[in-house]
């Protein structure tokens, strides 16, 4: 089975994003880039309360240099499980089977360097169109430059289930959550886990969006609003806020390995931490939140498709978690 060595590294159910580590990120970030002494202190608390696995990639701006220079200093490099990603390939590197390969191959080694490794544990590729290029990475695997490899896909299901049965791909990062259940509906947590495919689940709160404040909700997504009040009173008459019943549901799905949040600061992966033990949901709450989301148009859905932003912002949009 493909999931081995994921079984044996024992990845956490939490997977700490770091994008926030290298470029302010996210519709409801009001903290801005962290500074490294609060970076370290989050990234304290998180292996702490038992978190081994951490998100980065080469567009994160400084996110792997940070992480690596972490990871080195509280040494504990080689206990956990960082997964990055390629750098996104350009049009005309595409285009060009020894171009695509010259940039993969620069862009692990500057990964290595960043996150001071020899080894990578999990490298994805950060766009679905460059998976055409596994053969690269699979290469880099067998001269041990990494040990496994998958794809972040997409909002959109379908390929998704190519990359599970492929057998040299051995992890996905699929964005899922209460309002985006487009790939739960494709059935493909359950494939992976019958293909021993390691999922972990990004986009688990839609970039702040399900827990922001009405008034903060910008116009052009405010559509969603009769159905976040919808959900926040089934998760208040459960007794938990939004923040607790947004993880625990993605926690609570058959397939899923790990469940990837970022944060800004201690208290919350404190928090997180804490919502992890509780377990998953009842299955009636499960069932109720199901029955509460329509199905919304992608311009709610899908981040990319939002309306532009700051420029920071802008940039991670395009790095798609």
């Amino acid at each position: 089975m493909k999931s081995v060595w994921f079984e044996q590294n024992r990845l956490s159910r939490l997977m700490l994003g770091t994008v926030q580590f290298g470029i302010p990120y996210g519709v409801a970030n009001r903290t801005g880039q962290p500074s490294y002494s609060d970076v370290r202190a989050i990234m304290t608390a998180a292996i702490e309360g038992g978190v081994t696995c951490f998100d980065t990639a080469a567009a994160y701006g400084t996110s792997e240099e940070v992480l690596g220079r972490v990871l080195h200093e509280l040494g504990v490099a080689e206990q956990v499980v960082v997964v990055t990603k390629v750098r996104p390939l350009t049009p005309e590197e595409l285009a060009d089977a020894a171009l695509a390969e010259r940039a993969i191959r620069n862009s692990i080694e500057e990964s290595c360097r960043r996150l001071r490794l020899d080894c990578l544990p999990v490298v994805l590729f950060h766009l679905e169109t460059d998976a055409v290029c596994a053969d690269v990475l699979e290469d880099l695997k067998q001269s041990g430059r990494l040990l496994q490899f998958g794809v972040s896909c997409d909002n959109r299901p379908g390929n998704a289930a190519k990359f599970a049965a492929d057998p040299r791909i051995t992890a996905l990062q699929i964005p899922a959550n209460l309002l985006d259940q487009r790939h739960q509906k494709s059935g493909i947590f359950a494939t992976a886990l019958t293909s021993g495919t390691a999922v972990f689940v990004r986009s688990v709160y839609l970039q702040g969006l399900l827990v922001m404040a009405e008034a903060d909700i910008p116009a052009a997504l405010r559509e969603v609003i009769p159905t976040l009040r919808r959900l926040t009173a089934l998760a208040s008459d459960a007794g938990m806020g939004m923040a607790e019943a947004a993880l625990r549901y993605m926690l609570s799905r058959d397939g899923v390995t790990s469940v990837l949040t970022g944060v800004e600061t201690v208290d919350q992966v404190r928090r997180n931490v804490e919502i992890l033990a509780s377990g998953p949901l009842p299955s009636d709450l499960l069932a109720a939140i199901d029955r509460e989301v329509p199905e919304l148009p992608e311009s709610i859905l899908t981040p990319g498709k939002w309306p532009p932003r700051p420029t920071a912002d802008v940039a991670a949009d395009a790095a798609r978690t």
